[in-house]
């Protein structure tokens, strides 16, 4: 399904995560990695006035730095790289600015990024437990192509996608990432949980019967509104209780040992009733595994979805995601 993938990394003489799992996942795909380093520099007036990735000395960028962090990325990764088509490129810049303008230039399947930068502590940045940086913020909020968030390198059998869990909750962004997880499924021969939270009120508001009833309203709705783009894929409908989506969600995962987490972010519409923005930066900050974030339609043209939608009504609905409509 990929075939072009971006792995970006602000560091420079050890392995990155997000790095060795595009790495890995290329591999697997015999896809094309790209692999960006932004020199981020805390000037306004003067991007490329920087500190020196070695000595930490404040410099000028030049050409022939430029060079030295090129030849030591590619000696860092010289293992990993060695048998993969691959790019490096180096730049100056505003991070999530150069990731999102070479994303569009090769017309990227895949964006790979850690959750947080790993040189926080040196560029002065506070780390805010349950979210995630500004350069992953402003990539989801601003690319239409699929975005995964890695903490940990991911294991080559997780990169196989055999078991995938979608978060839904009825939203014009969820059913993209249902479509594209279904896509995914199908091409990986995967095992798909759909995953729905329903909000509880405290006890003794809800009672049980309250909650098995709801719980029968949501199966009933899952149903109806995802089951045309699941048609031939080995699926399960979770539901769980709770107020805390991203707690939920972790949890299912990690009861159904979840090799992928695919979202939809509500970052190009009104705000959902129980994802907001929120349980996506509190899912991929904390996942075991890679959560990959969907926040467009136009994520799904790169491969041929349709056949997620077989009966009339389904392929109707999937034109009116692409729409927007």
């Amino acid at each position: 399904m990929f075939n072009r993938i971006v792995a970006a990394t602000d560091i420079v003489t050890t392995t990155d995560a997000p790095v060795i799992s595009a790495v890995r996942l290329a591999k697997q795909q015999n896809a094309r990695l790209y692999l960006l380093h932004t020199m981020e520099s805390a000037s306004t007036e003067n991007r490329r006035l920087i500190r020196h990735f070695e000595t930490g000395a404040e410099m000028i960028a030049d050409a022939e730095y430029e060079q030295a962090i090129h030849q030591t990325l590619e000696k860092t990764y010289r293992e990993e790289l060695s048998d993969i088509p691959h790019e490096i490129r180096i730049t100056a810049g505003y991070p999530w600015e150069e990731i999102l303008r070479w994303a569009k230039a090769i017309d990227t399947d895949l964006i790979v990024l850690g959750p947080h930068s790993t040189r926080a502590e040196e560029k002065g940045v506070v780390r805010i437990a349950g979210r995630v940086g500004s350069t992953v913020e402003n990539v989801v909020t601003r690319e239409t192509c699929p975005v995964m968030v890695v903490n940990r390198p991911a294991q080559k059998d997780q990169l196989q996608f055999q078991r995938v869990l979608v978060a839904v909750d009825f939203s014009r962004s969820c059913e993209c990432a249902v479509c594209f997880a279904a896509g995914l499924a199908k091409h990986h021969r995967s095992r798909l949980f759909v995953f729905h939270m329903i909000p509880v009120p405290p006890f003794p508001k809800y009672t049980r019967i309250d909650y098995t009833a709801d719980v029968a309203h949501a199966k009933k709705r899952l149903e109806s509104f995802y089951e045309a783009y699941l048609d031939g894929i080995d699926h399960q409908y979770l539901i769980r209780a709770g107020a805390m989506p991203h707690l939920e969600i972790l949890t299912g995962a990690g009861d159904n040992a979840a090799d992928l987490i695919v979202m939809g972010s509500h970052t190009k519409e009104k705000p959902g009733k129980w994802y907001p923005g929120s349980a996506v930066e509190r899912v991929a900050y904390r996942a075991d595994c890679p959560a990959m974030v969907v926040t467009d339609p136009r994520a799904l043209t790169h491969w041929d979805l349709s056949v997620t939608a077989d009966d009339g009504e389904g392929k109707d609905r999937l034109i009116r995601v692409f729409s927007g409509t």
